[in-house]
């Protein structure tokens, strides 16, 4: 895990199924390994959070930081993931062009959905190894 990263940052509920599991797809898609990423739970995330003004305890929202150490504002729920899969190249572009073609309120409406359920549907995540060693060092927190 690394101390402070530079560039972009995913904040993501690390005790969501279906959140490990996209940040894990993520990883894979992202193979210029620009994209860092951080539980809203850690330590780091919470400061950032409070700092931002924003819910530290809303662990149903993404946040995506395009710099970690820069005055960008972050971008939430699905425009986050829009960022996210902006950074990868291929099949990550066409994804974030797909969700561009529906309004923000449809996308974050159905985000909303998804979110209430996921713990239901998708249960809580159960740590393991992850796939790649050299991922590990896009963690932080």
């Amino acid at each position: 895990m690394m101390a402070t990263p530079t560039g972009p940052v995913l904040l993501f509920d690390g005790e969501c199924g279906l959140c490990h599991r996209c940040v894990r797809l993520l990883l894979r898609l992202d193979r210029k390994a620009r994209l860092h990423f951080a539980p809203l739970q850690s330590p780091a995330a919470q400061a950032y959070l409070r700092v931002q003004g924003l819910p530290a305890e809303d662990c149903d929202s993404l946040v995506f930081v395009p710099d970690w150490a820069g005055a960008a504002p972050p971008l939430r729920r699905t425009e986050g993931v829009r960022a996210a899969l902006r950074l990868c190249p291929g099949i990550g572009h066409a994804l974030a062009a797909v969700l561009g073609v529906f309004p923000t309120a449809w996308r974050d409406g159905g985000y909303k959905l998804i979110a209430r359920w996921r713990h239901r549907i998708w249960g809580g995540w159960r740590p393991r190894p992850l796939a790649r060693p050299e991922w590990t060092a896009r963690f932080f927190g």
